[in-house]
C-alpha cells in the first residue's frame, strides 16, 4: 500500500454520502460559489447492491428545503412518490387483523397545504451526489480511516483508504454526515449512546424489510367512501400495538417496493424476539396479519435490525470548525419522521456559519454558538417529543390525544419556525431557547399523566388529527395563523412566527383542560401543577400576542414579498397590445 504524498485541500471535507451529506454538500454549492468541496463514502455506488437504506418519509420542512433550498422540485415530482400524509391505526381486537376494517382508523382527509414524499433513498442518495459531482464536488468513493482534529482555524485532516492506497485530505471546515460510524462521535468522546445519558431516558430497537411488486389491492382497494380524498396507500401508514409501531411507506411507485419496519421497545418485546427476518415475519403475522399480507404478496429483497436507534451528541458545531448532522448528530424514534428535519434545519446552520467563516464576517463565532444552541435546544425537544411511548402507544385513546397535541407542536410553532427561517435569526434562535425549555416543562407533565391514564386504561375518546370539529372556533392542527403560504410571506423574517406561538399558547390550552376534563374530572383541572402550567402557557400567549403585534408594527410599509412587490410595480406601465409578432415566412419554418 502507499500514501499519496500531497495532502489535497479543500474549504469544506463532508464524510458521508448519505441523505444529510449529499444535502448539505448542494446547500453549500449553490449557497457559497467557487467552494472547493469533497465527499468521501466507501459504498458501492452500484444502485443493484444491496445499501441498506430504509425508505423515507419528508415532513413539510424537509420538503420545502429540497424545493426551495435544493432546487429539487421537479426532481422529486418526477423520481419519487408523494406522501399523502400520515395514516394511523390500533386493533380493536390484537386477535383479529385482517383487514382495515378490525382497526380504528385515523386518516388523512384531504392534501395537506405544502406537499412532501416519500424517497426511495438509495435512488435519491446516489442522483444527488452525482449532482453535487456535476456542480465540482469531488467524490472520493474509499473508506476514513482516522481524522486529526485540530484547534481552532488550522485545518484538520481526513486520512482516506482508496483501494490499495491512502490519501490526506485537509479541511477548513470538516462535517460529519457518516451516520452511525459516528466518526467525530467517538474521536472526540461527544456521542451520548447510552439511555440514562440522553435527555430524556429511551432505548427504542428497530428492525425492517423492504419488498417489492407488492400487492397493493391487499390493504386498499382504491374504493373510498367519506373519510378520505388522499391516497390512502401512499400515506405513511403506521400499525400502532402494545410496545411498538409499525411503518408502511411506499418509496418506488414502477417497481412497487414497499419499505415496512417495525419499532419496538425491549422492555416489552424483547430483541431476541424480533432480530431476525424469520422473528420479524412471524412478529407481524401474529400481530398486524393485514401488513403480512401485503408483505407475502412481494419479493423479499432485505432484512435489517439495529438493536439501538438512540442517541445524541454533546456538541453539534464545534468552534474548531467540524460539525455532526444527520443521523451522526441525533436519532431518538421515527415516528414522526423528524430526522430529515433535524437535518434541514442544521443543514442551513452549518451553511451559514461556513459562509459567514470563510468570509471572516465578525459575527461568524456568534452565529456557531447561538445555532449550536438552537439545534441541541431541538434536538432535546424532538427527544422528549417520542418519550414515555412504550406506555401508551398500544392505546388508541390516550395515543390518538397525544398525536393531536403533537400536530400542534409541528403546525403551529416548528414548522412557521423554519418556514419563516427564524432559527437563523440570532435573537430568535437565543429566544427560542426560553421557549423549548418552557415548552418541555409542559410536556414533561402532559406525557406522565398520559401514561397514568394509559395504565389505568382509560378511555378519553378519540381525537382526529386534522379535523376541525373537536376543539373550539373550528381550530384544527394543521391551521396557519399568519397568511404565509397565500401571501407568499416565504423571504427570512416575513412570516410572523409570533402569530402561531400564541395561538398555540390559548390553543393547548383548551387541548390540556378537555383531555384532563375526560380522565380526571374536576380534580384534574384543581391540581396546582396543573393550573400552574396553564398559567404560564397563558401568560406566555400573552407575550408572544404583543410580540406579534410588534412584529407586524415593524413590517408597515414593506412588501411581504419583494418579487411580488417589484412584479406589481412593473404593472403600473401595463398596456394591453392587441396585436402579433409576423410570423409568416419566418426563416424558421
Amino acid at each position: 500500500m502507499n500514501t499519496i504524498a500531497q495532502q489535497l485541500e479543500y474549504d469544506v471535507v463532508i464524510m458521508g454520502a448519505g441523505y444529510a451529506g449529499v444535502c448539505q454538500a448542494r446547500h453549500l454549492l449553490l449557497k457559497i460559489p467557487n467552494i472547493r468541496l469533497a465527499i468521501i463514502d466507501p459504498r458501492s455506488q452500484d444502485p443493484s447492491e444491496v445499501n441498506h437504506r430504509p425508505g423515507e418519509s419528508t415532513l413539510e420542512a424537509a420538503s420545502m428545503f429540497l424545493f426551495s433550498e435544493l432546487g429539487l422540485h421537479d426532481y422529486l415530482l418526477e423520481e419519487h412518490t408523494h406522501k399523502a400524509g400520515l395514516n394511523w391505526h390500533w386493533p380493536k381486537d390484537v386477535d383479529k387483523t385482517e383487514s382495515l376494517d378490525d382497526y380504528y382508523n385515523i386518516w388523512v382527509n384531504r392534501q395537506l397545504t405544502i406537499p412532501s414524499f416519500h424517497l426511495n433513498r438509495l435512488k435519491f442518495d446516489l442522483d444527488v451526489l452525482e449532482m453535487n459531482k456535476q456542480m465540482g464536488a469531488h467524490f472520493y468513493n474509499g473508506r476514513v480511516v482516522d481524522v486529526d482534529l485540530t484547534p481552532g482555524d488550522e485545518h484538520n485532516t481526513v486520512k482516506v483508504k482508496l483501494h490499495n492506497d491512502y490519501i490526506h485530505l485537509k479541511a477548513k471546515h470538516l462535517i460529519d454526515a457518516a451516520g452511525r460510524k459516528f466518526i467525530i462521535g467517538r474521536k472526540t468522546d461527544n456521542l451520548l449512546l447510552n439511555p440514562k445519558e440522553l435527555p430524556v431516558h429511551i432505548k427504542p430497537s428497530s428492525g425492517w424489510v423492504l419488498v417489492r411488486n407488492v400487492d397493493r389491492t391487499i390493504f386498499d382497494n382504491s374504493v373510498y367512501s367519506t373519510e378520505s380524498l388522499e391516497s390512502r396507500y401512499y400515506a405513511t401508514n403506521h400499525w400502532m400495538g402494545k410496545g411498538h409501531w409499525l411503518w408502511m411507506i411506499p418509496v418506488d411507485s414502477q417497481s412497487k417496493e414497499l419499505s415496512v419496519g417495525l419499532l419496538h421497545h425491549p422492555d416489552i418485546i424483547p430483541s431476541e424476539l424480533v432480530n431476525t427476518k424469520e422473528k420479524f415475519y412471524a412478529f407481524i403475522k401474529a400481530n398486524h396479519n393485514l401488513v403480512y399480507k401485503v408483505l407475502q404478496s412481494g419479493e423479499h429483497v432485505e432484512f435489517n435490525y439495529w438493536p439501538r436507534i438512540a442517541h445524541t451528541s454533546k456538541k453539534l458545531f464545534s468552534r474548531d470548525n467540524w460539525y455532526v448532522i444527520g443521523d451522526a448528530a441525533s436519532n431518538f424514534d421515527a415516528l414522526y419522521s423528524t430526522g430529515t428535519t433535524m437535518s434541514c434545519i442544521a443543514i442551513e446552520s452549518v451553511t451559514e456559519i461556513i459562509r459567514a467563516k470563510l468570509a471572516n464576517e465578525q459575527d461568524a463565532e456568534k452565529k456557531r454558538e447561538a445555532y449550536h444552541h438552537f439545534n441541541l435546544a431541538l434536538a432535546r425537544f424532538m427527544n422528549l417529543a417520542v418519550s414515555s411511548q412504550e406506555k401508551q402507544v398500544g392505546n388508541a385513546s390516550i395515543m390518538s390525544w397525544r398525536l393531536y397535541g403533537n400536530y400542534m407542536v409541528w403546525f403551529n410553532t416548528l414548522l412557521p419556525i423554519y418556514v419563516g427561517k427564524w432559527h437563523l435569526d440570532l435573537l430568535f434562535s437565543r429566544l427560542a431557547l426560553i421557549f423549548f425549555k418552557l415548552n418541555g416543562s409542559f410536556w414533561v407533565d402532559t406525557y406522565k399523566q398520559l401514561s397514568y391514564l394509559a395504565e389505568r386504561g382509560t378511555n378519553i375518546g378519540f381525537m382526529d388529527q386534522l379535523r376541525a370539529d373537536q376543539l373550539i372556533g373550528s381550530y384544527h392542527p394543521d391551521k396557519f395563523f399568519d397568511n404565509f403560504l397565500e401571501n407568499a410571506k416565504l423571504e427570512p423574517s416575513k412570516l410572523n412566527v409570533f402569530a402561531g406561538l400564541r395561538a398555540y399558547c390559548f390553543y393547548i390550552v383548551i387541548w390540556f383542560i378537555m383531555w384532563q376534563w375526560k380522565g380526571f374530572g374536576p380534580i384534574g383541572l384543581l391540581r396546582p401543577r396543573n393550573i400552574f402550567q396553564i398559567v404560564r402557557l397563558l401568560l406566555t400567549g400573552v407575550v408572544m400576542a404583543i410580540a406579534e403585534l410588534t412584529h407586524k408594527l415593524k413590517l408597515i410599509g414593506q412588501p411581504t414579498n419583494t418579487i411580488v412587490a417589484k412584479t406589481r410595480e412593473e404593472f403600473k406601465s401595463y398596456r394591453y397590445q392587441s396585436r402579433l409578432q409576423n410570423w409568416v415566412g419566418s426563416s424558421e419554418l
